[in-house]
């Protein structure tokens, strides 16, 4: 008997909710990341004054209290609040309304890298100091990886497919990009998609340290952060979260729905080389870029900006650039940047923030900067944003993501006029 393949149907971008160091909310991030105003200073939510690092990209004056009822606060950690407020963002945004005939076809794809570190480190020192008894009733749901897809299910009374990445520093990218698979296989209508993370806490940031991961530069934080600058020394920890609404374009258009980008490529792969350092000619990074380009069938030649992961260590940015470089020697009109440096690294939420702000490049048709690059690495043969905006004729934006594990992603979106 022959088997017919399957028609993949097309998915879009209907709303975009950010929470970063530089703004809360979608508009108020992407007018701080134009602008080039950098979220990076001394660490305020606990006394660093021993670490190492004492600088990182925290979310000024976040009050959980004006998207969570007070009562309900102690049963979530920093990052599922970050992300029940960055998906009714998204959920607003698209002006998405979940119908009580039909939540079976609205799903859920969101992670994160850690979880709720300060939960965890909270719980275990009252465990430590006062026994068994003194640990939370809600520790375990407020901390484990999939409450905040679960959290934000409940909330939107999505009762399709639940699911959660916990990929490290690519967890955001997959969690948009296997909801993007589930959508195109017909198995949802509609998916809220990304991942947050809030791990700027005494170990998490001790532990960073111990790796010799962080950027040092505790006296300049505002230029801590600098991919690709040969005076780059470790990365800045940011915290966040990143949430997309993907529909199918059937749905989509079917309701009216703004639809702000096209997704069109996905693609995952392995270094299988190093726990915390890719190879040096970048090539699980080259390839996972081919693969993806191979799945939006089109070229290097398509894609006019990248959103590159590029953190600011050495290692990484080096791997990265040759990786670029290869994949796209052959097109003049690229531009990278890379908006770590003015967010920090959201570790396990970058790659969703990252994918929201191409999402936002290609609608507003300009390429954000990067910033704190004086000297590039000589790596780098592609033309970077620097320092103020470029309006451009974007027809195809790509965002990369890696993390620990050698574990890599990319993700390509398409303008829709």
């Amino acid at each position: 008997m022959q088997m017919h393949p399957v028609e993949q149907r097309r998915v879009v971008v209907t709303g975009v909710g950010l929470i970063s160091p530089v703004g809360i909310g979608t508009e108020k991030t992407w007018a701080a990341i134009l602008q080039g105003r950098s979220g990076i200073a001394k660490i305020t939510l606990f006394d660093a004054r021993d670490h190492a690092c004492k600088i990182a990209g925290e979310v000024k004056d976040f009050q959980p209290e004006a998207f969570i009822d007070r009562k309900d606060i102690k049963k979530t950690s920093r990052f599922i609040q970050f992300a029940i407020a960055a998906a009714d963002m998204a959920v607003r945004h698209a002006g998405l309304v979940i119908a009580d005939e039909n939540p079976h076809r609205v799903g859920v794809h969101v992670g994160s890298g850690i979880g709720g570190f300060e939960v965890i480190e909270r719980e275990h020192t009252r465990l430590l100091e006062g026994g068994p008894g003194r640990v939370s009733p809600f520790f375990i749901t407020a901390s484990i990886a999939n409450l905040a897809a679960g959290q934000i299910a409940i909330r939107h009374n999505a009762r399709g497919p639940n699911l959660t990445c916990a990929t490290a520093c690519t967890t955001g990218a997959h969690d948009i990009g296997e909801a993007f698979r589930i959508l195109q296989r017909g198995e949802a209508d509609v998916m809220i998609a990304g991942a947050a993370e809030a791990a700027v806490t005494p170990l998490s940031m001790a532990g960073f340290s111990a790796m010799k991961a962080l950027s040092t530069r505790n006296n300049d934080p505002e230029h801590a952060s600098r991919p690709w600058d040969v005076a780059r020394d470790g990365f800045v920890t940011g915290e966040g979260a990143g949430i997309l609404v993907l529909e199918t374009l059937e749905h989509a258009r079917a309701r009216n729905a703004p639809v702000l980008a096209e997704i069109v490529g996905y693609a995952a792969n392995a270094d299988a080389f190093h726990t915390n350092a890719p190879p040096e000619d970048g090539s699980g990074i080259g390839r996972v870029m081919d693969l993806a380009l191979v799945d939006a069938g089109i070229s290097a030649l398509d894609i006019a900006y990248l959103n590159a992961h590029a953190t600011s260590t050495p290692l990484g940015d080096r791997a990265e650039a040759t990786a670029i470089s290869h994949v796209f020697s052959g097109n003049p009109d690229l531009w990278v940047s890379s908006t770590k440096s003015m967010t920090g690294h959201l570790l396990g939420g970058a790659g969703s923030l990252e994918a929201g702000l191409s999402v936002l490049a290609l609608r507003d048709q300009v390429a954000p900067p990067m910033t704190n690059l004086e000297t590039a690495d000589i790596a780098c043969a592609f033309r970077l944003v620097v320092d103020q905006p470029r309006a451009l004729e974007l027809g195809h934006a790509m965002s990369n993501s890696f993390g620990f594990g050698g574990t890599n992603a990319s993700l390509i979106f398409k303008r829709v006029q």
